[in-house]
């Protein structure tokens, strides 16, 4: 039986064909739609139905935000999505919500080696994992190991507090909570927190940008602009941006792998590891992860890698879906 898939995030939405055996899933028919082009998910669900002459009676969505009774408002998009709503508009036998991180810790088991690269290996043993990934917002979720299994389960930890450590970072942490009041992770480690960390240390240093690039950056996909200008050495500025970024991404990571004994590994998903791997390897990523004082031992024997597989949420909403 084909299901359909979705993973709704607040750049895209991605939506596809889904089989499943056992761990299996195949793919096919896989679109994407800039989500902010749209009024609803419904819409773009009706769009792809369209688009494809595809018809299916089972469909699981994963979405960036929290799910609680089948609904779920979406954190960075104007999106309040009802499953019961969605199977009397839009014909389904059934739906299923979940949360896009996971939909993306279930998928990691249908992923196979060509799917991660290696950041750490850190020691191969059974035991808890996390995922946290940096795309739009930051998201997380855990994998409790019962000994034979993971069981995948959704958290909000990218919304925690986030703590600085240094003088510069203090001054980061003060720029943030008067533009924002309360200051979570979220606001540092994601595609938004990296315009938020060019803003800071912009004013901070007192450096202004080549007016070419600030206008790229004021008017088109800012992180996306200051990571290729951090590759070229084409502006200080944006070359400390993503140090720091990469340093407070590790640290983040570093402190959900602790809370959940990630002795299983941590996975790094959304879409900045993967497009920005090489900048990653070279960056403080891991300096940061390490750094956890007297626990820095237990944090080198914790594997870490990066989902390179764009597919893995859908792969995992799919086989969320056949769980059920």
């Amino acid at each position: 039986m084909r299901v359909l898939v979705g993973d709704i995030g607040g750049t895209k939405t991605a939506l596809g064909l889904a089989k499943t055996h056992r761990d299996k899933v195949e793919l096919e028919q896989t679109r994407q739609y800039p989500s902010a082009d749209f009024a609803s998910l419904d819409e773009i669900v009706r769009r792809y139905l369209e688009d494809t002459g595809v018809g299916c009676r089972f469909a699981a969505f994963a979405i960036a935000g929290p799910v609680r009774d089948r609904r779920s408002q979406a954190t960075n998009l104007p999106w309040a999505l009802d499953a019961d709503t969605m199977e009397q508009a839009l014909g389904f036998a059934g739906v299923a919500l979940l949360n896009d991180l996971e939909a993306t810790a279930w998928g990691l088991a249908a992923l196979g080696p060509q799917d991660l690269a290696e950041l750490h290996p850190g020691e191969s043993v059974h035991g808890n994992a996390c995922v946290v990934a940096a795309g739009t917002g930051l998201g997380e979720a855990g994998l409790f190991w019962d000994g034979l299994r993971h069981h995948p389960f959704a958290t909000e930890g990218g919304h925690a507090d986030f703590a600085p450590t240094d003088e510069r970072e203090c001054a980061l942490h003060a720029f943030l909570k008067q533009r924002f009041g309360r200051v979570s992770w979220e606001r540092v480690v994601s595609g938004l927190g990296i315009r938020n960390l060019y803003d800071f240390l912009s004013e901070w240093r007192g450096i202004a940008s080549p007016p070419p690039l600030r206008e790229a950056i004021e008017t088109g996909d800012a992180a996306a602009v200051i990571a290729a200008a951090s590759l070229q050495d084409a502006c200080p500025i944006c070359t400390e941006t993503m140090d720091l970024f990469f340093r407070l991404y590790g640290r983040e990571a570093g402190n959900m792998a602790l809370k959940q004994m990630a002795l299983g590994g941590v996975f790094l998903g959304g879409g900045i590891a993967p497009k920005n791997l090489d900048a990653l390897r070279r960056s403080a990523f891991l300096d940061g992860f390490f750094d956890k004082g007297r626990l820095e031992p237990l944090m080198r024997a914790m594997p870490v890698r990066v989902i390179v597989q764009p597919s893995a949420p859908l792969m995992g909403a799919a086989l969320f879906l056949a769980s059920q």
